[in-house]
């Protein structure tokens, strides 16, 4: 791995061009030296991708692919107009949720998780087909979660995403746009009850996913920030933090600094921990619910019927009515 540079470039802003800082390339904090230049290549390999498609292709050794398994896998670039194609998932009573999601108890929720990398056109299908639409009805019965794909090394800390160094930005931005304080007052991790309300930090994820191959460009990071109410400026500080070691404990010492790749690297873990390779997989009460790959839905529950809005609303209902 290329050694990462102890300081990232800010603007006249304040802001930190992340895709010339430390975490626009292999994540390692220990900084080991095997892929160089690799920021300079990213235009390049951008090129290669579109030329290529699902063709694929090697990088100094490296092999990518499609995104839908975790082989190390590249994705087809989508149009960079694709955010003005998509409607806002955040308007109506998605929006209105936004503001009352901090004051719902959270006690016998059930949990809702989404595995999935930031830069898969299939996290993007999960996310608008499945995943919002349901969550305007149920975001206060379920304890929602969105957890990333990517390897960690058990001899270094490098963290490697399939999609390159450009897909950990996105991950860790949103992970950080998820656990930020809120109302924002510090940079320190806070107990999960005071982070960023769920409905805030998914409408944030799938800003960003929704135009995923500008992801990490300002314009889109600081445009969705800026819809979501999230603290941009926290939030910058937070992706761009290199420390690495975040405990066990989901709410940590209040006086951890949050850190972007302690954040991933906690993630990616977790992922692996309960067997999950394929972006986008949903999983509901701790089994897998349905998993979109390769711009299909499969291994759905309820004999297939799983990735309908309505079958998984109905679900969540029946489930929250054994527990409350």
């Amino acid at each position: 791995m290329e050694k990462l540079p102890t300081q990232s470039k800010a603007d006249s802003s304040g802001y930190v061009d992340l895709s010339e800082s430390s975490v626009a390339r292999p994540i390692s904090t220990r900084r080991d030296r095997v892929v160089t230049r690799l920021a300079a290549c990213l235009g390049l390999i951008t090129i290669a991708f579109l030329a290529l498609s699902w063709t694929p292709i090697s990088i100094s050794g490296l092999k990518l692919f499609s995104c839908h398994r975790w082989r190390r896998h590249h994705d087809a670039s989508f149009p960079p107009d694709l955010a003005a194609e998509e409607a806002p998932l955040m308007s109506g009573p998605l929006h209105e949720l936004s503001t009352l999601d901090g004051s719902l108890a959270s006690s016998n929720r059930i949990p809702l998780e989404a595995h999935v990398m930031s830069k898969c056109p299939d996290a993007r299908d999960c996310l608008q087909q499945l995943v919002l639409p349901a969550m305007e009805q149920i975001s206060d019965k379920v304890d929602f979660k969105l957890s990333f794909i990517a390897t960690v090394s058990n001899k270094s800390s490098e963290i490697q995403c399939m999609h390159g160094p450009t897909e950990c930005i996105g991950d860790m931005l949103i992970l950080c746009a998820a656990n930020l304080p809120f109302p924002p007052d510090s940079g320190a991790m806070c107990s999960k009850e005071s982070r960023t309300p769920t409905i805030r930090s998914l409408g944030f994820a799938n800003c960003l996913i929704s135009s995923y191959p500008d992801i990490p460009k300002r314009d889109l990071v600081q445009g969705c920030a800026l819809e979501h109410g999230i603290d941009f400026e926290a939030l910058n500080k937070c992706a761009s933090r290199e420390y690495d070691d975040l405990g066990d404990d989901d709410d940590s010492d209040e006086q951890t600094p949050l850190s972007g790749i302690a954040l991933l690297r906690k993630s990616a873990l977790h992922s692996e921990k309960v067997n999950v390779r394929t972006s986008c997989t949903l999983r509901l009460n701790e089994s897998t619910w349905c998993v979109r790959d390769g711009g299909v839905w499969r291994d759905c529950a309820q004999e297939g019927e799983g990735s309908k809005v309505s079958v998984l609303v109905d679900e969540v209902k029946k489930l929250w009515d054994k527990v409350n």
